[in-house]
């Protein structure tokens, strides 16, 4: 799915089987922190190599950004997913490539790739 494919549709819940959008699937590194990793395969998300346990995500556009939102499904449970894992994935118009929560923001750049395709 590219943004040509949901720009102008209204937000889209997927499944966590989903593939988040083509745009974010591979391998990025932190800009201020090369050791720190984000990988995106199909619907999995790792961050700082701890998987990301969501339940279901919230693709949208807004303004020219793709904004990926992952959630889950015990409200009980928000404010500690809230604060233990990256729930917000943004790609700006001008290609820079965000994660964030309520706790932190990193900038990520796609990762070189290695010569064993990884």
């Amino acid at each position: 799915m590219s943004i040509a494919d949901i720009e102008g549709r209204p937000m889209e819940r997927l499944g966590r089987d989903a593939p988040l959008p083509e745009e974010m699937q591979g391998r990025w590194i932190d800009v201020e922190d090369p050791a720190s990793e984000l990988i995106i395969q199909g619907g999995e998300v790792t961050c700082f190599a701890q998987s990301v346990a969501y339940d279901y995500k919230v693709v949208n556009t807004d303004d020219g950004a793709l904004t990926v939102s992952l959630k889950i499904d015990d409200q009980a449970k928000e404010d500690t997913f809230q604060r233990s894992n990256i729930t917000e994935l943004v790609i700006t118009p001008d290609g820079d490539f965000h994660a964030y929560n309520v706790r932190f923001a990193s900038q990520f750049e796609r990762a070189e790739s290695q010569p064993n395709g990884g």
